[in-house]
């Protein structure tokens, strides 16, 4: 073995464990945890920064520490650079999550309707063995209408209005 210490293993874990946890947040449906979880991506990548960053060194000021036991200043500003991006993309993430609140009561993002239709139509075509040819027309679809919230009663919205 080299006398030169590798990274901490309970950072390397740490980092793991951050990044997994933030990499699961993200794939919710609620904005609030897709913000947690970038934060948490976020600073395990920043943690993964510094363990690749090398061993501890001295102050890397020309003429105070001799070169070679300098420390690498490269990703401690990759690190600060990094927590300013993290922090930005989370202030936009709650601020939109704050905004779907004070308009739908909840957070959560919708299925956009071109990807069900796109679905729905690929599961025709495997179940069936049409081609894309035997498809309907976007004008035909465009006829058909549909409404993600056909389901919804009227009693649902008189309820909806006493809580607000």
């Amino acid at each position: 073995m080299s006398g030169v210490p590798g990274p901490d293993l309970f950072l390397v874990i740490a980092a793991a464990v951050l990044v997994t946890g933030g990499a699961y947040l993200v794939l919710e449906r609620s904005l609030t945890r897709v913000a947690v979880g970038l934060i948490l991506i976020g600073n395990g990548v920043n943690i993964l920064f510094l363990i690749t960053g090398g061993p501890r060194g001295g102050t890397p000021i020309v003429g105070l520490t001799d070169e070679a036991d300098m420390a690498d200043p490269l990703p401690q500003a990759m690190v600060l650079t990094a927590i300013v991006i993290t922090m930005a993309l989370t202030a936009f993430l709650v601020a939109m999550a704050h905004r779907s609140w004070q308009l739908y009561r909840h957070d959560e993002v919708q299925d956009d309707l071109e990807d069900r239709r796109i679905a729905r139509l690929a599961a025709i075509e495997t179940a069936s063995g049409r081609s894309e040819a035997t498809w309907i027309t976007l004008d035909e679809e465009a006829a058909a209408v549909r409404d993600e919230t056909a389901d919804i009663t009227e009693e649902h919205w008189l309820a909806e209005e006493d809580v607000r």
